[in-house]
């Protein structure tokens, strides 16, 4: 009978702490909604963007991890306009669960795709970019481009064909049609940072995040940071971590970051 008793008392004291907990929970919550995309060839599941959205939803952020046309289960079966409609379409799917604010956010092609969709003019409170990648202005896929715009000049830019593409160093050969191609590939498109950069329409909190064994960290704050609109949140933050892991071993700072903006 003690040994009942005992029990009890225990089921008792964890429903009432599950009470708790469950309370603090829901008091944590907040009104911030982040859109956190992963990378070229990865998805799903992404493990470092996987990461560090569960250590955002700890802290009661609202977050979405939308599988985006550059994954490796998509392989660019949209073009780049449609991916950043791909976006907004997470976005009112957040303010529908009670966000008031969104965080566009991304790691290499997902932090491409973050600022290209701030430069679109689309309402936007603050954007992350995270091992930022994808750089069809410096990368050479002068064959392929060229390719493509004759087919597309000979009436054939719905034709799938074969192109190169390069992931961190490594090249590939994908199918696909060359007016999708182009919109990606394009060296003066949508994927090029630095002009998308400079057309975001208004200053918005803006973090830029790289690892120290990245090939991007050489570029400088020069080549994208410094060309966004000045917002006294704006951060350039350098980690010890390589293009796959930023996302996982920066997530304490970018936690402080958000933080910080006083949502």
């Amino acid at each position: 009978m003690q040994g009942l008793c005992r029990s009890l008392i225990v089921v008792i004291v964890v429903m009432a702490l599950a009470l708790v907990l469950s309370s603090e929970v829901k008091s944590a919550e907040t009104d911030v909604g982040i859109v956190l995309m992963h990378g070229k060839w990865a998805g799903p599941p992404a493990p470092p963007i996987q990461f560090l959205a569960t250590a955002l939803r700890s802290k009661g952020f609202k977050v979405i991890t939308p599988v985006m046309p550059w994954g490796l289960k998509r392989m660019y079966d949209a073009d780049y306009p449609t991916a950043l409609s791909e976006i907004e379409t997470a976005a009112e799917d957040l303010r529908k669960k009670g966000a008031t604010r969104i965080i566009v956010a991304g790691q290499s092609f997902g932090a491409n795709a973050s600022i290209a969709y701030a430069a679109s003019g689309r309402e936007v409170d603050g954007v992350m970019a995270m091992a930022p990648g994808y750089m069809p202005d410096q990368q050479n896929f002068g064959a392929s481009v060229a390719k493509a715009r004759k087919m597309i000049k000979e009436g054939k830019g719905e034709e799938i064909a074969s192109f190169v593409y390069n992931n961190q160093g490594q090249d590939k050969t994908i199918s696909t049609t060359a007016k999708l191609y182009l919109s990606f590939f394009d060296p003066n498109g949508l994927g090029v940072m630095p002009k998308n950069a400079a057309a975001i329409p208004k200053p918005v909190p803006f973090l830029w995040v790289v690892g120290w064994d990245d090939q991007i960290l050489r570029r400088g704050e020069d080549y994208v940071f410094d060309k966004v609109p000045k917002h006294p949140r704006n951060a350039y933050l350098v980690v010890d971590a390589n293009h796959s892991t930023t996302p996982k071993v920066a997530a304490p700072q970018i936690l402080e970051w958000i933080m910080s903006l006083n949502y």
